[in-house]
């Protein structure tokens, strides 16, 4: 089951029949009652989550047959269906190259050495290199092209070298499954040393580039240890295990090299550990106990700790001050207060000052404070919307590097003066040839939805629209640069964000909004937007692709559901859309993880129901859907396959449209999606494309 030509077995040709171009495959149904809190529901297609589900993750060959079958079914079948759009899928892929612009960091200079990361136009994986300061030759440190050679897929993230200079390290992922295995890098011998193979993919070297601390990925894929070990080799050391299985763990190095952080975490409570780091054996310190409710994290700074949290009622956030010798929150002190609606969301310290980025409807504010804590006027940025990202920078460093970019601007790195204060960076709104603008749409109880909009300037009202959300976790929308996005606008249509709640772009209160109970505001915020988007010209009812990716999926799903009439055709790119049955699985490793953001249907009737009232493919009827194209990956271990796999079953036996239901499953790849991601977003959209035109598929009886 590769990802364009497809080997089929008997089995799998018996199910879609002679006609593959045109008849879809049929789902057997299985019926399996489920009773739950006195309810009882009936399953059709429950087989095809498997029961070694966990195993199928870890190694794909071990999926059952049937399954398999039914599988790659839906692969021809979506490929019989898509095939006169080859074409455009290739025209599109072009485009996307095209518009990927070449990617080069500005160097980052420690020490003595500068270094510096490309990425040529075009290409899939960076490649790393250092020179000597000033003007020394340059060296290879990593090539990300032959890294990834003869591999189906790669994926490096966390490279860079340690304190010392003498080491170079990163993590791989070479499945998509999202479990690393950490290399090490002596620089000058340029031996390469294998690290552990079941990482998270975080860790730490401590400056004297002896120690190496790293975040173990259990079976369940959830990260719940930290192990310290040798840089050069010998056994681990447990350092810390997180047995709560309703947090996750993670391991950072202080701006200045003196603590090793350990943070455990949910989306409403955090917990931080201290190691230090000329000390890296002694056990790890909690720097104040977790409570429900409470988030915090720490960044040391000169001689002092810098913390960010929301204690004391602080739900946007507050930045506080604490003695190195005593950083437990008896001795905390306020330091830059809150403000509703304007979420600190980030901090970064530098011996001569300290830099917070501010978060006002999903759009980032830098401000700076000098190294005695006075803060200076904010530093703000005028385009409709934009990701802001702080760099990795040297702490004794004067000036602070970030990178900017937006719907129409390609990443770009600039910095900040963090010794004189000198006026702010500003931009302009794009003039090259795109529309980026805010709009709003008014939700029935008032509240107010951002919406981002990028069109074409030359290309005047209605057009096809695509409408992407997510509106989930406390998570704000990142409108970057897409060149996908680019290209689809390109063709005439307008490319849109619903700012929901359920993420944060307006402070916590956008997340609390639509969390457990408050759910379906997410739902019915995006239709809101929706309707805002056709009131005010910018696209007809019936002419909108939704798009919504994982969480995102079950966002368009349960729209879906409430109004098709909206909608020319749906994606789901690892939609989250069987939603009931995967929050009843307590088996699963994020379902403790994320019950304070979905509630608990094992153990409460008022969440259990809540639930059942929205989950797409428990609401999925007798109605007039539009096309809809679902992708996964069977080693996805955030979104099972069967979830969209069902989902689609579910759609194609009960829609009265006749419109075709497609999946596309592949092995290769996980949540983030196949090996080959600029041909995933061409598949995509080509089918929005056909569906936004209402054009004649083979097997299409409704255009």
């Amino acid at each position: 089951m590769n990802r364009r030509e497809l080997v089929l077995s008997a089995a799998a040709l018996a199910l879609i029949g002679e006609a593959a171009p045109v008849r879809p495959p049929v789902t057997q149904k299985r019926p399996l009652t489920i009773h739950q809190l006195g309810r009882t529901r009936v399953d059709d297609y429950a087989w095809l989550k498997p029961a070694n589900w966990k195993e199928v993750w870890r190694d794909p060959s071990l999926l059952a047959p049937d399954i398999r079958h039914q599988l790659e079914a839906e692969n021809a079948y979506c490929g019989a269906v898509l095939a006169p759009a080859i074409p455009l899928e290739r025209s599109l892929a072009a485009d996307i190259h095209r518009l990927t612009p070449t990617i080069e960091t500005p160097p980052r200079i420690i020490g003595p050495w500068t270094y510096a990361t490309r990425t040529r136009s075009g290409a899939t994986h960076p490649s790393w290199f250092r020179a000597r300061v000033p003007g020394g030759p340059e060296i290879l440190l990593l090539d990300g092209a032959a890294r990834a050679a003869g591999k189906a897929y790669l994926k490096i993230i966390n490279a860079g070298p340690s304190p010392d200079g003498r080491l170079f390290a990163w993590a791989e992922d070479d499945t998509g499954s999202e479990k690393y295995r950490i290399f090490v890098r002596i620089i000058d011998t340029r031996e390469i040393i294998e690290g552990p193979s079941d990482a998270y993919g975080d860790f730490v070297i401590t400056p004297d580039g002896q120690w190496l601390f790293w975040t173990w990925r259990s079976p369940e894929s959830r990260p719940a240890k930290v192990f310290r070990r040798r840089v050069m080799g010998g056994a681990d050391t447990l350092v810390y295990a997180e047995t709560d299985p309703g947090y996750l763990l993670g391991v950072t190095l202080s701006g200045l090299g003196r603590f090793v952080f350990l943070r455990s975490w949910n989306d409403v409570t955090g917990e931080v550990r201290l190691v230090d780091a000329r000390a890296p054996e002694a056990p790890a310190k909690v720097v104040e106990p977790r409570r429900v409710g409470v988030m915090y994290t720490v960044e040391h700074w000169n001689d002092r700790f810098a913390v960010l949290t929301n204690a004391d009622g602080a739900a946007d956030f507050k930045l506080m001050l604490a003695p190195e010798s005593t950083p437990d929150k008896a001795h905390w002190t306020e330091w830059a207060p809150c403000v509703p609606g304007r979420t600190i969301i980030a901090m970064k310290a530098f011996a001569h000052g300290i830099v917070r980025v501010d978060r006002v409807e999903g759009n980032s504010v830098l401000v700076v404070a000098d190294a005695e804590g006075h803060w200076r006027p904010p530093h703000r940025f005028h385009e409709a919307a934009y990701v802001i990202r702080l760099q990795p920078s040297d702490y004794a460093s004067d000036r602070l590097v970030f990178s900017y970019e937006s719907p129409v601007t390609p990443p770009t790195w600039e910095s900040l003066n963090l010794v004189r204060p000198i006026p702010g960076p500003t931009r302009r709104a794009a003039t090259n040839g795109y529309a980026l603008f805010r709009l709003h749409a008014r939700a029935s109880d008032g509240a107010e939805i951002p919406i981002t909009v990028l069109r074409r300037t030359n290309h005047h009202g209605p057009a096809p629209l695509m409408l992407t959300g997510y509106g989930a976790y406390g998570y704000s929308y990142e409108t970057v640069y897409a060149p996908e996005n680019l290209a689809l606008v390109d063709r005439g249509w307008v490319w849109a964000v619903a700012h929901v709640r359920g993420g944060s772009e307006k402070g916590a209160a956008w997340f609390e909004d639509a969390r457990r109970l408050k759910k379906k505001a997410s739902f019915t915020d995006y239709i809101a937007s929706a309707e805002i988007l056709i009131a005010s010209g910018h696209t007809r009812k019936g002419e909108i692709v939704g798009f919504g990716y994982s969480a995102g999926g079950l966002l368009v799903g349960a729209a879906l559901n409430m109004r098709p009439d909206l909608f020319a055709g749906v994606i789901g790119r690892a939609p989250f859309v069987d939603m009931l049955n995967t929050m009843s699985d307590a088996t699963h490793p994020l379902v403790p993880l994320t019950r304070p953001v979905w509630g608990d249907p094992l153990a409460d009737a008022a969440d259990h129901d809540n639930i059942a009232s929205y989950s797409p493919y428990d609401n999925v009827a007798a109605r007039p859907y539009p096309p809809v194209l679902a992708t996964t990956a069977v080693a996805d271990d955030r979104v099972g396959f069967w979830e969209p796999a069902k989902w689609i079953a579910k759609l194609r036996a009960d829609s009265t449209s006749g419109e075709p239901m497609l999946l596309h499953t592949d092995v290769s790849g996980g949540h983030v999606g196949g090996a080959d991601e600029v041909a995933d977003l061409a598949r995509m959209y080509a089918f929005a494309i056909w569906a936004g035109a209402h054009t004649a598929w083979p097997g299409r009886t409704r255009v």
